[in-house]
């Protein structure tokens, strides 16, 4: 009966991966805003269970959504083309915060008009995926009509949100419409975590920071001061709290000011751009080195005089310049965290930098306010002392622990491969290392007191810090690290997939080769012979008399590399794929040029041209298979015949397992 089951589904699985998926219709809407400028609104109505990428991916991600404007004299483009709010949520097979959208996106590029034009053409390329499968990335055209369009004399107006995206009406034409017949199972949408994620970090900072002797001593001296001034305790009160108001708007005017500047557009742009990570890996080493001692980061001393003569005015535009005083004041220890929060906000783009200043200043601000309305709760205080200087220096090594991560994506930009897997790791080993040394009074550094004994709670937090350096070493032989997921850069990008010190896979799965086929190459980290072109590896098949596993996959494939992490690698699927098949992995989005002479029209996409690698394979598995979604699992014969039905995405071993044996079986009858 199992084995029945286990056939079924596997079946069932075969007849879901055979088909071809269509689950985005574009369509398209102009709304005049003046006699030279228009706003031309791109629509994505995506099907239930179905994923769009939003345009903003890192480096070594999904495919992103791109827009291409034909170029023409007749108009110009103004600004970007900006996208309604994604969901931003953290991808444990890529290893990064992904935005995307569920339902509906909607994409908007202001033009302005030069000459008399009746039609904008463009194209869009994207990508989608659900939770069993993945498309290879895709092309619509869209065509913008002009000449019919009515003037409302104001910009259109959207409401940004995951999944509930809406547009000003205006004259539409549908330029995708083919959908598919099977719908994939709802996904409830998730909102965008990213944001609150820098919240609460920035929350964290700030209470941090009021633990450093820049701000710890200034709680006391301030709440006393409102309390003594004030003609009674509600007066004092509402001094604090004005104090924390005003702590609070300086902070968000800093993060507005930054998101004003720049823009959301251009933060999110300037996340995967070389420089901006390497100037900002610069200033976070700067402000590491700044709190472990060697200097002090001060604002000029002509600005703090200014603003305390404005301090002694009275009501609330006196208040406000005090709480200024104390952000210019506190500038050395605040400014290094301020400044790392703002670089991790920018590079989320969007309102984060807003979003990361309130929550930072909330932390500042709420203790000011409490002790104004608890003054007792102030006897409860510890003493200012050198324990303050320690939490300086440790938010000195937390700092430049997180430096390398913005020179890591730098690194990964150009692809230069300086900063590897192993050498990131290696470097955070000796960051740890050191800090869990200061932490146990193995080193002192310049501000610190002597002392020959140290606290419990630096001890306790030496041996967490002593922790996760022992934790960071098996990341050198190739363990995941799952709890620093998205620092380090991927499994892939490394001197070598084993870790530093492995030679390869010794299992005993093993098979003993002395040079491999022409046209093949090792996948690693398993050791697979495998072939990327399908005739080589057609006739190699031929040559050793096995059969052929045709791998239909993709470089930004999520549930590809799920199957080759979670699921290839186990010995009862292993066994199989290096000894009892020859792999053939075909890449539907290799970007390759083909040689001139097998550039040729295609067959499914009438008017286009098969230019690409990717666009080559992606038809073949589209016409001989009805299906275009990754990853699909073949296994034929030498008449290239299906041995069994085909597969998709299938994360349970044994189901994977007992197809493939099928498979095997059936070519040896």
């Amino acid at each position: 009966m199992k084995k029945i089951l286990t056939l079924a589904l596997v079946f069932l699985a075969a007849i879901a991966s055979a088909q071809i998926h269509n689950p985005v219709k574009w369509t398209t809407a102009v709304e005049k805003i003046n006699d030279q400028e228009y706003t031309l609104i791109t629509t994505a109505t995506i099907e239930a269970g179905w994923k769009l990428y939003g345009q903003n991916i890192p480096p070594n991600g999904p495919v992103p959504t791109t827009f291409e404007y034909a170029k023409s004299a007749d108009f110009e483009l103004i600004g970007k083309t900006e996208e309604s709010q994604p969901i931003v949520k953290q991808d444990k097979v890529f290893a990064m915060e992904i935005a995307y959208f569920y339902n509906k996106a909607t994409f908007k590029q202001r033009i302005k008009v030069l000459n008399p034009i009746q039609t904008v053409k463009a194209t869009v390329e994207f990508m989608c995926c659900n939770d069993s499968n993945c498309l290879p990335p895709d092309t619509a055209d869209l065509e913008f009509l002009i000449g019919n369009t009515s003037s409302t004399g104001v910009t259109p107006q959207f409401t940004f949100g995951a999944g509930n995206n809406s547009v000003a009406t205006a004259t539409t034409a549908t330029t995708v419409s083919a959908s598919t017949t099977t719908k994939a199972p709802s996904t409830t949408p998730i909102h965008n975590q990213g944001i609150w994620s820098i919240f609460f970090l920035s929350f964290l900072s700030g209470f941090a920071a009021l633990l450093t002797p820049c701000v710890f001593p200034m709680i006391p001296m301030t709440v006393s001061y409102f309390t003594k001034q004030s003609k009674s305790k509600a007066a004092g009160i509402k001094n604090a709290v004005s104090y924390g108001i005003s702590i609070i708007v300086i902070y968000v005017l800093l993060g507005s000011v930054i998101t004003a500047v720049f823009g959301s557009d251009a933060l999110n742009a300037m996340a995967s751009n070389f420089w901006f990570n390497f100037i900002f890996f610069l200033i976070l080493v700067v402000f590491a080195i700044s709190f472990l001692g060697a200097f002090e980061i001060t604002l000029p001393s002509s600005w703090s005089t200014k603003i305390d003569a404005q301090a002694d005015r009275s009501g609330f535009i006196g208040i406000f310049f005090m709480a200024l005083a104390l952000a210019i004041v506190s500038f050395s220890c605040t400014g290094p965290i301020v400044g790392s929060l703002l670089v991790q906000a920018a590079s989320q783009g969007g309102i984060a930098p807003i979003m990361g200043m309130l929550g930072f200043s909330l932390a500042i601000a709420l203790p000011f306010a409490l002790f104004a309305a608890f003054p007792g709760w102030l006897h409860s205080l510890p003493k200012s002392g050198g324990w303050m200087n320690t939490v300086k220096v440790v938010l000195g090594f937390l700092e430049l622990a997180l430096a390398f991560k913005f020179l890591s994506i730098a690194d990964l930009v150009w692809d230069l491969h300086w900063l590897e897997r192993e050498v990131f790791i290696a470097i955070w080993i000796a960051v740890f290392g050191a800090l869990s040394l200061y932490l146990f009074g193995k080193i002192r550094l310049p501000h610190d007191d002597a002392t020959d004994r140290i606290s419990v709670g630096r001890l306790l937090l030496g041996l967490v810090s002593l922790s996760f350096t022992v934790y960071l070493i098996p990341g050198l032989w190739g363990a995941p690290l799952s709890i620093i997921s998205g620092f380090p850069p991927p499994q892939h990008y490394s001197e070598s997939p084993y870790g530093v010190g492995h030679k390869g896979n010794t299992a005993a799965t093993a098979t003993p080769f002395t040079e491999l086929p022409q046209g093949a190459h090792l996948f690693q980290p398993y050791d697979i012979v495998t072939f990327d072109d399908y005739q080589q590896g057609l006739e190699y098949a031929k040559q050793v008399g096995k059969p052929v596993l045709l791998d239909f996959t993709g470089r930004s494939c999520v549930n590809c590399r799920k199957m080759e992490d979670n699921v290839w690698g186990k010995p009862e699927v292993l066994n199989i794929l290096k000894n009892e098949v020859v792999l053939i992995s075909l890449l539907v989005d290799d970007k390759n040029e083909l040689p001139e002479n097998e550039v040729k029209p295609s067959k499914i996409r009438e008017g286009k041209m098969i230019k690409t690698v990717g666009q080559k394979w992606s038809e073949f598995q589209a016409l001989r298979y009805q299906s275009n979604s990754q990853p699909l699992y073949v296994l034929m014969g030498h008449d290239e015949q299906n041995l069994v039905d085909p597969v998709g995405y299938t994360p349970a071993v044994d189901k994977f397992s007992t197809w493939l044996r099928s498979g095997v079986s059936a070519f040896r009858k």
